[in-house]
Parts: C-alpha cells; structure tokens; sequence
C-alpha cells in the first residue's frame, strides 16, 4: 500500500492536493524549504512541508475544480464497519474513484467523526454501537443548543420558564458570590458582578425584593448552631437576689445578657452590673466555644438573628427569663466624681425584672433609677472631660414582621410588613450605656493589676479636638475615626475618654466578650487562665470575621430600608445636607437613618434641610434615588 502521509519535497509535489490547518490546498510549488501553497480564496502562503497534509496526489490544476461529490458513503461505512483502511479506499469505496475532488469529500466525512475517524493514511471506520452513541451525543448537543438559545431569547425579554432553572442558578451563584462569573451575563453582554446578578434575577421575576443575598455572599451563616450545651454545673454562688436587678432593652429584646441595680448601705455606694454567665456553660476549647469563635458575634438582622451561641444559652442564662438567673456580677464602688474606686468579681444567684428603656425612661425621678442615672451623668461627664467622641447621628430599628421568614433567604408568601422605627435620645439609654462602660473600663484595669492575659479594646485619638454638635460635623468626625481594635497590650480608648477598656459586657452576643468572662472565671476560681498567645490567637479568629458579619449587617439594613421605599414609590420626607464633594452632596434622611448621593442644582450648605422625593430604587446597586423638591 502506498503511504499517503510523507510529507517530504519528493512527495510534495506541484499541483498536489493538501490539507492545511482543516482546509483544502494546493501546492504550486516547492522551494528548498518551504511549500508555496494557494488557498480556497485565492491567497497564497508560504509554509514548512511538515504544516501540511496530502491528500491526494493531483495532478491539481486549481482547488476550483474541487466538485461537490454524490456517493454512498453509508454503504462504504457499512462495508468498513470496525476495520482500517486509507482515504483512497474509502473514496474508491464511496465514489467510485479516488480523484482529488472525491478525496477532498471522502476526508470530510473523516473530518466530521461520525462514521469515520483517524488521518489520510489510516482511517478506521467506527462501529455500529459508536456511530450510536455519537449521534445520540449530537443530538443532545444539539436540544442545549436550542434550550440555550430559547433562553437567551427570553431573557432579553425579561421572562424566564421553568425549564430555565439551571441559566438561573448560573446567574445565583454569582449573586451569591459562589462564583465570580457567569455564561449568561457574559453571553447577555452584563458585567460579571453580583450587583449585575441580582440586578438580572429580578428583572427576571426568578428573585424577589425579600431575598437577601448578602449572608450567603459574604459567607455568613444564618442559622443557630446546634450544639448540646452541658448543665449548670453545681458551684457556690453569692446569693444577691435580695438587691433589685433590672434588665433595660429594646421591646423586641429576646436575649438580655446585662441587668443593673444599686446597692446603697452605710459607707456604700455600689453599682452592680450583672452578666449573663456564658463561661459557665462555654470554656474555652469547647465545641460551643469553638463554634462561637468561628462566628465571632450574633449576626443581627431585621428579618431575624443567628446566634452566635446554642438558644440554650439564652433559655439558661438570660437575665429574667428564669425567676433567678446565674450570673457573672461586678460590683463597683463609685466615687462622687464618676470614678471606679474599686470593684469585686462574684459568679452570682441575682433576681432580675426586665424593662423597657421607655418604661425607666418614665421612671427616671424614681430611686434607684435617679441615682443610676446621677451616677451615668458624672461618668460620662468624665468620660468627655478626657476627650471622649460625642456622635448623635440617628439611628432606627428596622424589623421585617413575618412569621417564619427565614434570616437572609426569600419569601414564599406576599410582601413582608416591614417597621422602620427611629431611636429617641432617651436616657435610659444613656445609663445602660454608660454602666456597661464603667463595667469595661473597671474590668480592664481588675485585668491589667492582677496580670490576667485580656482582649483589652484600644482606639488612636482623631485628628482633631473639635467635637462639633451638628449632623454634618458629627457625620465628619465618625468618617475621620480610626478603627477600634482589640489587642493583648491595654491602651487607650480614644473615643471613648478611657485609658483602659475592654468589652465585657455581652459575651452571649460577641466572642471577645466571653473570652473576658473566661478568663475572669478562671481568676475567681483559682484556675489556670488562657497565655496571652492563646488570647491573641483568639483575638485574630474573631477579628477574622466579624468584619464580614457587620457588613452583612449594614448591607441587609440598608436592603430592607430600600425594600421599605419601593413599596412606598410616593414617599417623601425631609434630608439633612452632611457632606458636599465637588457637585455631588451626601444626604442624611434622618426618619430612616439612610444616606443618599445626589447631584442638587442649587449650592447647598452643610447642615442645610430639604425636601425629598424619591424618584426609583437601584435594589441589587443598593442606592436609592431622590429629587430635591423646589
């Protein structure tokens, strides 16, 4: 037999049949080192003999005379079925001749692959079963092909189909931040963002306005983690149920970790502060701890919180929810100047009834909560003598009220009845506030005396000494702050006016939190606390990610806010100009605590008050869009 597949000059001869990169050829002619060949439009190229393929051996005047052939191809498969043979025979085979142009038709059918494989000089006929399974496989490329584009087609016209779910979950994953791209966007001509995704999924109606995506797309969890916690071990405890105890919270407040009381007695004055007992139940290294390490804090959000502890922690440990709870207490002897002179840390039985801010609020020319809140004022007025950042921008609640709706996921049933609520400046809050302060402020320096390895939270003073008293300064100064970070090393709390701080306060809601506790619990009880190694490596894993969890929060409650506006579209209120950079102004929209960018016509000054209505709702850019009204 002839072989067919040399490729030197002897065989490669003027007016030879070759292949070329899948296309017909013909030489013209042959130098010392490379082929001159001409294509099928008119082009001529120079290449190496070994680019080239032969196919037939000519003689070839033009790759015109390159004819379409009718032949029985099936027959020659059929003949060939399972065997080798060469493009001559097969073109013998199936045209009865071996021309250029009936090689040139035989090797297509090679090319194609589904009755024939291999190269001009060995090509093996396929058998029955893989020419099956072969067209079986075109076929199904084939119904993509059309699904793909029967898509596509409704796609552009905003619909979707329930055969469309699996171009969907291409377009969730990136919403989701499961991946970073996604065929549809990209055959859409759609940037490749998860902005981009989610802003598809609802013009497709395949999402609606309650799904939230950023838990899952900053890869925080939403559910409670389902971890046995042990018994209430069997220890001694002060018994101070016989001082009053009061747990002050918002009215949705489900699990109160902090309560407060007064004790006053000849010589006297102390402040109790008493703390949910985690340590009791989570020491370090346990499957609960390790879980809470993981998460770093409870994750609040308006359509419902995931807990950074088992809800067992809360049924057991919640100040009042039980008629005694235990509890890790601080007691802190006052001075006449707002100052700690000195603090006792007991694990404790105390009694304690639970409040609302406006009940105290209402309550507040009442014993003990007069003298609670005497006591607040001076601290704090010592707390700002020394430099401490005042901040009073609003704040609101936001709650999504549905029963069963599920944190950070959608909504199977109408549209969620969603309560934005402004947060008055009672002071009741200011005493809580200021209680658990001089809590944190007392602990770390019980912490730094006693040589006790702690989380201590340290914050570099800001730039300035101002401390403005209207929105657009006080917006100003919280974007100049510098973080506040925990660290093993105690230093100053600039915004807050301390030399010494640690968070200690909610160690059912914040990691560090119990960490403190731990280690407090270990002091108590004569044990072993953590190495300071052991606190910073705790310090690094809750760090790790509780950045992430409050940016879920801020970006879910701006979510709801902006789901909240698009069901009202007539809204209208009034914004406080904070910020103005170059033609553009920041808006502060006080009743729902919501910045806004804009472009005012006018020149506006700082703090200045306007009328706003609101013109759309960019819910996956999370803007929203208003009009100043004239």
């Amino acid at each position: 037999m002839q072989t067919v597949t040399r490729k030197s000059k002897t065989t490669l001869r003027q007016g030879r049949l070759v292949l070329y990169k899948h296309d017909p050829a013909r030489v013209a002619s042959v130098g010392r080192k490379k082929l001159h060949i001409e294509l099928a439009d008119g082009d001529t190229l120079s290449v190496r003999p070994k680019d080239v393929t032969l196919l037939h051996p000519g003689p070839l005047a033009s790759l015109d005379d390159l004819r379409p052939q009718e032949g029985e191809v099936r027959t020659a498969w059929e003949l060939l079925s399972g065997r080798a043979t060469t493009l001559a025979e097969l073109a013998e085979l199936a045209y009865g001749a071996f021309t250029p142009s009936t090689a040139w038709a035989a090797w297509q059918w090679v090319a194609d692959g589904l009755r024939f494989e291999g190269t001009p000089g060995e090509v093996i006929a396929r058998s029955p079963e893989a020419v099956a399974e072969e067209q079986a496989a075109r076929e199904a490329r084939a119904a993509e092909r059309r699904a793909w584009e029967a898509f596509l087609e409704r796609a552009r016209a905003g619909r979707v189909a329930p055969q469309d779910d699996r171009y969907v979950e291409d377009v969730e994953r990136l919403a989701l931040g499961e991946t970073d791209e996604s065929r549809v966007l990209r055959e859409l001509g759609r940037l490749e963002s998860p902005e981009s995704a989610h802003a598809l999924l609802l013009e497709l109606g395949a999402w609606d306005r309650t799904v939230v995506p950023y838990p899952r797309r900053l890869d925080v969890p939403t559910g409670a983690p389902a971890i046995p916690l042990p018994d209430l071990p069997e220890e001694p405890r002060v018994d101070l149920t016989h001082l009053p105890a009061f747990a002050i919270d918002d009215e949705d407040s489900h699990d109160p970790d902090d309560a407060v009381g007064l004790e006053v007695s000849p010589g006297r004055r102390r402040l109790w502060v008493h703390i949910a007992d985690v340590a009791a139940l989570v020491p370090p290294d346990s499957e609960a701890d390790l879980e809470a390490r993981a998460r770093g804090a409870t994750l609040y959000l308006p359509d419902g919180n995931a807990p950074m502890l088992p809800p067992q922690a809360v049924q057991t440990l919640g100040m009042g929810l039980a008629d005694v709870s235990p509890a890790l207490s601080f007691g802190l002897d006052m001075d006449g100047e707002g100052r700690v002179a000195g603090m006792e840390v007991v694990s404790s039985w105390v009694r304690v009834t639970r409040l609302t801010y406006r009940e105290v609020e209402d309550r507040l020319e009442e014993e003990p909560f007069r003298e609670l809140y005497r006591l607040a004022q001076a601290y704090q007025a010592r707390r700002r003598a020394n430099g401490a950042v005042r901040i009073d921008l609003p704040e609101v609640k936001i709650r999504v009220e549905e029963e069963g709706f599920p944190p950070g996921g959608g909504y199977g049933g109408g549209a969620p009845n969603i309560v934005i609520r402004p947060l008055p400046p009672l002071r009741s809050r200011g005493l809580v506030r200021e209680a658990m302060l001089m809590t944190g402020e007392a602990t770390a320096r019980f912490a730094l005396e006693r040589g006790i390895p702690f989380p201590f939270a340290t914050q570099d003073p800001p730039d300035t000494d101002e401390r403005p008293e209207d929105l657009a300064g006080m917006y100003a100064l919280r974007r100049s702050l510098r973080p506040s970070r925990r660290s093993g090393s105690p230093g100053p709390h600039a915004g807050l006016g301390l030399e010494l701080y640690a968070r200690a306060t909610s160690p059912l809601r914040r990691y560090l939190d119990l960490v403190v506790h731990q280690q407090l619990r270990a002091h108590i009880r004569g044990e072993a606390p953590l190495e300071a190694q052991e606190v910073m490596e705790r310090i690094g894993a809750a760090e790790a990610v509780v950045g992430g969890l409050r940016r879920t929060e801020r970006l879910s409650r701006r979510h709801w806010t902006l789901v909240y506006l698009a069901q009202r579209p007539d809204w209208q209120g009034e914004g406080v100009v904070v910020e103005k950079r170059d033609r553009r102004a920041t808006v502060l929209v006080p009743q729902l605590a919501l910045e806004a960018r804009m472009h005012p016509r006018q020149d506006l000054p700082l703090n200045a008050k306007v009328s706003l209505v609101l013109m759309g709702v960019d819910l996956a850019g999370l803007e929203a869009h208003f009009q100043i009204r004239d």
